[in-house]
């Protein structure tokens, strides 16, 4: 592409609120191109890099934001969560990230890539200050017409330390064959200072989970293949020289995407063609209700949920490149949340024996982030991870 910069008419609805009580932007984040990866290495700008060990990938979409807030060079990152792109880098690069409930946050002003499943979140140094910029980002936008009219608390004041009677479930699906053994140890090890704390802990089934990634490359690719149209470069975007219409759609959009983007089109546009919509796309939608369902269930039971936020720590940059299924398969513990609209939180559990991040994830039900929070900040004060990277 001969030019990546790109600057926004207008600010976004999150950007307004946040430049409303004082706070400074300091720049843009690198992140993977049009919010379409689980490692930042799809960048058009060259991929971010992982400040505990910069061989190894900072996770995406919203890696540089995680990036920038490990090694100190902000105080907190805005970012977008549509599958994990911030709970996933969160948990690689070690500080909290925190998906809102669907609805919570507008998304006014954001680039859309899933409309169904975007939320907006950030990535923070500690859960309190995730609290504040939540309290102060979240709430009913005339300009989003998915936000909730649901009253915005303020969060600050869950943040107790104390769980004591909290119930959290485990889910054993979550604990699968070929997950990391650091990762499985240091979530289990978790569970115990909560239980320690005077919470019950309780292993619990989300039967649909299997099913969660498969729903989500449907749904996904179909709603990136819709939304990715407007990129033209006759109404706004990239352009390209050519001799005819043809040839400049050809051009513009094959300069214009890379490869991750230009695969979740594909895919998109052949699952809502005549004839496979109600094979692929109709029925993703079913079993995201069954996924949804699973969780409105187990919340009948528990207070919220204790799961790995990725199945293993930072990989090395390019190591997964060349296999699109396996890099997919990041996001299993993260999708079924986004699925359903829930909210979840990631703090560090954890570091591995050559001192990577591991994350823990807290699930809450919709408009939970009060609960979250509260069993987040209890956590946190209780390990006092204070770890930095050594750059």
């Amino acid at each position: 592409m001969r030019e990546k910069d790109y600057s926004p008419p207008f600010d976004s609805t999150v950007t307004s609120k946040l430049k409303s009580v004082g706070a400074i932007s300091m720049g843009k984040a690198n992140c993977d191109q049009f919010a379409q990866g689980s490692s930042n290495e799809t960048s058009c700008y060259g991929p971010a890099l992982n400040p505990w060990n910069t061989d190894f990938v900072p996770g995406g979409t919203s890696g540089g934001s995680a990036a920038a807030t490990a090694a100190d060079e902000c105080i907190f990152a805005n970012g977008t969560d549509t599958g994990g792109s911030i709970r996933q880098p969160a948990s690689l690069c070690g500080c909290v990230g925190i998906k809102p409930s669907y609805g919570r946050v507008s998304r006014y002003g954001v680039m859309a890539m899933t409309s169904s499943l975007d939320t907006m979140g950030v990535c923070t140094k500690t859960v309190e200050d995730a609290a504040i910029y939540l309290g102060t980002v979240a709430g009913k936008d005339d300009f989003d017409a998915t936000t909730s009219e649901t009253d915005v608390p303020d969060y600050t004041k869950a943040l107790t330390g104390d769980v004591k009677g909290m119930t959290f479930g485990l889910p054993k699906e979550y604990f699968i064959d070929g997950m990391d053994g650091e990762v499985e140890t240091s979530i289990r090890e978790a569970a115990k200072i909560l239980e320690g704390l005077g919470a019950t802990i309780k292993e619990i089934s989300l039967p649909h989970t299997k099913y969660a990634v498969a729903t989500y490359y449907i749904i996904c690719p179909s709603e990136v293949s819709s939304n990715m149209a407007r990129y033209d470069g006759i109404r706004y975007g990239h352009t390209e020289e050519a001799n005819d219409l043809i040839e400049y759609y050809f051009n513009v959009r094959s300069a214009g995407f890379g490869d991750e983007v230009k695969r979740r089109i594909m895919i998109g546009t052949y699952a809502l063609s005549a004839g496979y919509y109600d094979a692929y796309y109709r029925q993703a939608q079913k079993v995201r209700t069954l996924v949804k369902d699973d969780f409105a269930k187990a919340f009948e039971e528990v207070d919220a949920l204790l799961t790995p936020t990725s199945p293993y720590p930072a990989f090395k940059t390019g190591e997964k490149m060349d296999d699109p299924v396996q890099m997919y398969l990041a996001d299993v513990f993260t999708v079924p949340a986004s699925l359903a609209g829930i909210c979840g939180l990631n703090v560090t559990c954890g570091f591995t024996k050559s001192k990577l991040p591991i994350g823990l994830q807290i699930l809450g039900p919709q408009w939970g982030e009060e609960v979250i929070f509260k069993a987040g900040d209890a956590f946190e004060k209780a390990v006092g991870l204070n770890d930095k990277p050594k750059l």
